[in-house]
């Protein structure tokens, strides 16, 4: 496996398999004609839009290599494909989000259920997220419940027609984890390429691309920079700032209290943040505890951080609390320190 300069500070790439390039595919949506009116009207605006919101045109071309627009797509979305926590909560799958650009999608992590809830926001509207689109993603950090759904990503779409290999951005040990999934289904590669179904050879491919902070993407829709974040023992976890022609938004990932948030957000649009509650961390064991104050941000430093980051609207998401804690009471918390806007994200929200 050769190693490459990408181009792009920080960033050096590592092919899963032989690169190889499937035809691209074209069209447009006839949700489009919606969008455009729709958009227009509703997504300048930093709130959830209705479940039946507009849709969007199918992307045109390659994410990793041309970033085409399409004709009539909407302006960029942000849309919670998962909100989880390790909890088994049915309501609430595994973390994920999309950030939606003219019609091409790239996707912020990959939680159980992640392909499945791609499905119901394309069924709900966004059509830049019919699993067949899904080729660009990035990692935060390499903990379960960020990464479960990621040899779904991997197959699925590829099961289901994507040609396109999947070009994954995130920390150090991603290239030997996608080495280690691709390794334990091999004898379904092997079923599906060279038995009756004859899948193509190529979608199921993975590019990994493990980076450093600092600018590690840029197309014509989107640049997005990594930065560092503290979460506990792991030597390296990152939040991401996606800029786009017209919205700045910035993940957190998850992370213990730092001051890296607010600079990497600077007064951007949008910034999701993941939170525990102060209350109901207080009801667990002393070592949970010492546990949540290492690896994560209470709603009281949170609070803080989203004072000193001024962005236009905070979104908690990967919110962390115990019944009978709810989201309210989470929003409360924050809202004694912090006069934003605020609110708490549920699946396939989209702002």
């Amino acid at each position: 496996m050769g190693v490459k300069d990408k181009g792009h500070a920080g960033v050096k790439w590592y092919s899963a398999a032989k690169r190889e390039r499937g035809m691209m595919r074209s069209g447009i949506c006839a949700a489009a004609i919606a969008m455009a009116v729709m958009g227009a009207l509703g997504l300048a605006y930093p709130w959830p839009l209705s479940a039946q919101g507009p849709g969007s045109a199918n992307p045109s071309a390659k994410a990793q290599t041309t970033g085409a627009a399409v004709p009539g797509a909407s302006k960029t979305q942000v849309v919670i494909l998962g909100t989880g926590t390790p909890a088994a909560n049915p309501d609430a799958s595994g973390p994920a989000v999309a950030i939606v650009v003219n019609g091409a999608a790239y996707l912020v992590d990959c939680g159980p259920g992640v392909v499945r809830r791609a499905a119901a926001a394309e069924r709900k509207g966004i059509a830049a997220l019919k699993v067949q689109n899904i080729k660009t993603v990035f990692i935060t950090h390499l903990h379960s419940d960020h990464t479960l759904g990621y040899p779904d990503l991997i197959f699925s779409p590829w099961v289901l027609g994507r040609t396109e290999p999947l070009e994954v951005y995130g920390p150090r040990g991603l290239q030997s984890m996608t080495e280690h999934l691709e390794k334990a289904w091999e004898k379904d590669i092997d079923v599906r390429t060279n038995g009756l179904g004859q899948v193509n050879k190529t979608g199921y491919q993975v590019h990994v691309h493990e980076i450093e902070p600092g600018v590690v993407y840029q197309d014509k829709n989107v640049t997005v920079r990594a930065f560092l974040v503290p979460h506990g023992s792991w030597d390296q976890a990152f939040g991401y700032r996606f800029e786009t022609s017209d919205r700045t938004i910035v993940l957190s990932g998850d992370t213990g209290p730092t001051d890296a948030i607010a600079k990497a957000c600077h007064g951007c649009d949008v910034l999701l943040h993941e939170v525990y509650g102060e209350a109901t961390v207080a009801t667990q064991t002393p070592d949970r505890q010492k546990y949540f104050h290492a690896y994560h941000t209470s709603t009281g430093e949170l609070a803080k951080e989203a004072a000193e980051a001024k962005p236009g609207l905070l979104v908690l998401y990967h919110q962390m609390y115990w019944s009978p804690a709810t989201d309210a009471q989470l929003l409360d918390e924050v809202k004694q320190h912090y006069a934003g806007k605020v609110v708490s994200a549920r699946d396939l929200d989209v702002y």
